[in-house]
């Protein structure tokens, strides 16, 4: 069967065909580092990786680009708190490594390359001189705006027209904008108090003084800063192609952010910017999208913690990507028991692949049968728009199958038990699921051992035994632990 995907822009579920047929160039909106990662991310982070996985199992080359948004007024608004830093740039560096941190303990494939807007100024400035140059852009006041009015298909992806989409950006650009639809590409000058005052919280530096640590860059219109839009159409552009394959995000993307990138991106190039949009529905808590600024959210850390990385991921991938769901703890309860279900089985087909009991005579067809019927049901939902919930179904089908055979026979039937764990291990890498231990509890305990490492370490500084703390930590060090001392206590950070 071949992969369909459901195309935001056409509305339609249609046949995958990448534009190399070896390789897919797969572009995912990053996070804007202005907060600790939570679930609402990671159901996103999980549901691109499980693409990606399938993907690259269909036999495609992957080329996987994610960004961070390491420049915004949510940034600047947390200079000064404890441990974060004193700059926006410092408060960008500490929530990078601390997503970073998170996307390891989830078990996510490494990206080919995660490109931060600091780093990428240079290719923005030059897409939007390339904008004004064609007359889809203009300066004023030293800012730079798209004009909507000049691209013919702005609002096709939203399913909006030009006339009922409201005026975007800040209300003060109003008198600056053309048409009170156009965006910003660049805007003069650093960042106002007045535009971080609602996103600070308490330990915060005063307004004044976290703006002025703002980063700003010469262009040729003025000292400023780049529009949010049009960074992730340079990054992608720069790091895969004029056009891609596959442009995933949130649902909550669509517009305005996806919407301006196909305008500047293909008003800039002539090109189909890309040729599938896939749209990741919000994950929901009490009824509210999970969001750092309505405060309703549980950190990846502590999700982690709680309940380790194979129960989490089973939870986000018992609904499909562009289905809502509810965090709740009986749908977490539920995940607890699927992830036992499947863990349980494969011990137990181990145990009994591995025992004088496993016959290379014996046959039993009906696991042979169930085992490859399952299999296939996972790969027909995979390839009907990666739906992990079916996957997911045909992955416990295999633990039931294995189950069976061994509860019903003394003598096993070798081969058809080692099909079965062969499926539940490489199905269930599709979903980022380990059966090796690696990756549940290694990461919590190596944290709790280090924890007490560093209780140790403090008393011995306590005591004046500095020599001896300096010890501890380089030896942590030689581990590849990395050690932070900051107002609030030791921090480190696991290889």
């Amino acid at each position: 069967m071949t992969l369909h995907v459901t195309n935001t822009l056409t509305g339609e579920k249609e046949p995958f065909e990448p534009q190399d047929p070896e390789n897919v160039l797969l572009y995912y909106c990053g996070l804007t580092v202005s907060d600790p990662p939570h679930l609402g991310h990671a159901r996103s982070w999980v549901h691109v990786d499980v693409m990606h996985r399938w993907l690259e199992h269909l036999g495609y080359g992957v080329r996987h680009v994610e960004n961070f948004t390491d420049v915004n007024e949510k940034i600047v608004a947390r200079v000064g708190e404890a441990g974060l830093g004193d700059s926006e740039a410092e408060v960008a560096e500490s929530y990078v490594a601390r997503t970073i941190d998170d996307m390891r303990s989830l078990n996510l494939l490494r990206a080919e390359v995660y490109p931060r807007v600091s780093e990428h100024v240079p290719e923005i400035v030059d897409l939007i001189e390339t904008l004004v140059e064609k007359g889809y852009a203009y300066e004023s006041n030293g800012s730079v705006y798209f004009d909507v009015t000049t691209f013919d298909d702005y609002g096709t992806l939203s399913n909006q027209e030009l006339d009922e989409i409201e005026s975007q950006g800040d209300p003060d650009e109003r008198s600056e904008k053309r048409h009170p639809a156009d965006f910003a590409l660049w805007k003069a000058d650093g960042v106002a108090p007045s535009a971080i005052e609602e996103h600070r919280h308490d330990g915060a530096a005063p307004a004044e003084a976290a703006c002025e640590t703002a980063r700003t860059w010469d262009s040729p219109w003025s000292e400023g800063r780049p529009g949010w839009h049009v960074e992730c159409s340079a990054m992608s552009m720069t790091h895969l192609d004029e056009t891609i394959d596959v442009h995933v995000g949130g649902r909550d993307l669509v517009f305005p952010h996806h919407e301006n990138e196909i305008a500047q991106s293909e008003a800039a190039t002539g090109q189909r910017f890309a040729r599938y949009w896939l749209h990741c529905e919000l994950f929901e808590m009490d009824e509210e999208k999970m969001s750092s600024s309505l405060g309703n959210f549980v950190t990846v850390a502590d999700a982690v913690d709680r309940w380790g990385t194979n129960v989490l991921r089973t939870f986000l991938t018992a609904g499909a990507y562009n289905s809502k769901q509810l965090y709740g703890d009986e749908a977490i309860a539920e995940a607890e028991e699927r992830w036992e279900r499947l863990e349980r089985a494969h011990e137990t087909a181990v145990e009994a692949l591995d025992s004088p009991d496993a016959s290379a005579k014996v046959e039993d067809p009906a696991l042979r049968a169930a085992v490859e019927d399952a299999s296939e049901a996972f790969a027909a939902a995979m390839n009907d728009d990666f739906n992990t919930r079916e996957a997911q179904s045909a992955l416990l089908e295999v633990a039931s199958a294995c189950n069976r055979h061994v509860s019903d026979t003394d003598e096993y039937d070798y081969r058809g038990l080692r099909r079965g764990v062969e499926a539940l291990e490489d199905l269930g890498a599709v979903l980022g699921l380990s059966f090796d231990g690696r990756a549940d509890g290694d990461v919590s305990l190596a944290g709790d051992v280090v924890d007490l490492v560093l209780s140790i370490r403090e008393e011995e500084r306590a005591a004046g035994n500095y020599d001896r703390a300096d010890q501890l930590r380089e030896e942590l060090a030689a581990l590849g632990i990395e050690v932070q001392d900051t107002d609030e206590g030791p921090t480190y950070r696991l290889p």
